[in-house]
């Protein structure tokens, strides 16, 4: 797609770029490719982490910062975002490299030769994820906008994209394979592997739970914690300024869709129950039919056949506030 149309031509006509990203993608357009199917990949899990709680990292079509006004706040909700957009970032350009993708970067060259570990020595083999490349040019791309402007909000997000950066990392695994008499593993060829997105989405997302909230320190140079009691953020907690709205009714000052359809869980006392999710305003119940496949029995050889079952089950949903009490808020 970029080719056909011109990297320059694509590149200009993404709004949001700062001119450093702007020419990183005109100079690595198969890069930008992968840094934009990434970019669905990291959505979705923001989504999946956030699918029982009134913020449900919902986007907003036709708007470039994805997220819309929520983004404005200096909240732990942005701050989860751009570490998360981070990490995106670095997985799908270090994958794109060990997949033989791109141009500028392949296998980790500097995993070659023997090393050890805990089981004894190995041979480097096969193609170690790249993963210091994805960082090297995930902070050169992401950080450029933050790098434009010197203020409380860029030191934050340069912060938390660091955080992001390095969750990646963390995961790396190494992987093995025996050789020898019958798989007896006299001699191990191995190489370093990047683990499932999920677990980067689940370590990030307990680092929101953490989040510390800060000030700027005097000379501007970085953060003091907000309240005294807690203790000082290391580089690997999550860090914002602001409190959250409690987003339960549209406001689209702060950004926040309002909880008002969304489906809940009658018998949860957790962030997915009606009593939460509705904010007390109560909820609608529907009986729906559900068509699901059953009893299903495997046939030699080889399918599988299932009955059709319906079963009725009762969705519940989120009451709209009462139409004085939103007007309030928007």
């Amino acid at each position: 797609y970029i080719g056909a149309l011109g990297a320059r031509v694509i590149c200009d006509n993404i709004p949001g770029l700062v001119n450093k990203q702007r020419q990183l993608c005109q100079r690595y357009p198969d890069i930008m490719q992968s840094v934009g199917e990434g970019a669905k990949e990291w959505i979705r899990e923001c989504q999946h982490q956030f699918r029982h709680h009134r913020w449900n990292c919902s986007t907003l079509d036709r708007d470039h910062t994805v997220f819309g006004r929520v983004m404005l706040r200096s909240s732990r909700e942005a701050a989860f975002v751009y570490a998360i957009s981070s990490a995106g970032v670095v997985y799908a350009i270090t994958r794109a490299c060990s997949q033989g993708d791109l141009k500028a970067c392949g296998c980790d060259p500097l995993k070659r030769g023997r090393s050890k570990d805990e089981r004894g020595e190995f041979d480097w083999g096969g193609c170690s994820d790249n993963i210091n490349y994805g960082i090297r040019f995930a902070k050169a791309f992401v950080d450029a906008k933050e790098k434009k402007v010197k203020d409380a909000r860029a030191l934050m997000n340069l912060h938390n994209n660091r955080c992001g950066r390095m969750a990646v990392k963390r995961f790396l695994k190494l992987e093995c394979k025996c050789h020898g008499v019958s798989g007896s593993c006299t001699l191990r060829t191995c190489w370093l592997a990047m683990s499932d997105f999920r677990k980067t989405g689940d370590y990030l997302r307990k680092k929101y739970n953490g989040a510390i909230q800060v000030t700027m320190n005097q000379d501007g140079t970085g953060f003091t914690v907000a309240n005294k009691n807690f203790r000082k953020p290391t580089k690997t907690d999550l860090v914002y300024f602001e409190n959250s709205p409690d987003y339960c009714v549209m406001d689209k000052a702060a950004g926040s869709l309002g909880t008002a359809g969304r489906v809940c869980n009658k018998m949860s006392r957790g962030t997915d129950g009606c009593e939460v999710m509705c904010c007390g305003r109560g909820y609608d119940t529907t009986r729906v039919t559900r068509v699901t496949k059953c009893e299903c029995k495997f046939h030699w050889c080889c399918a599988v056949r299932c009955k059709e079952c319906e079963d009725t089950v009762d969705v519940h949903t989120c009451k709209a506030p009462k139409r004085a009490e939103w007007l309030d808020q928007t």
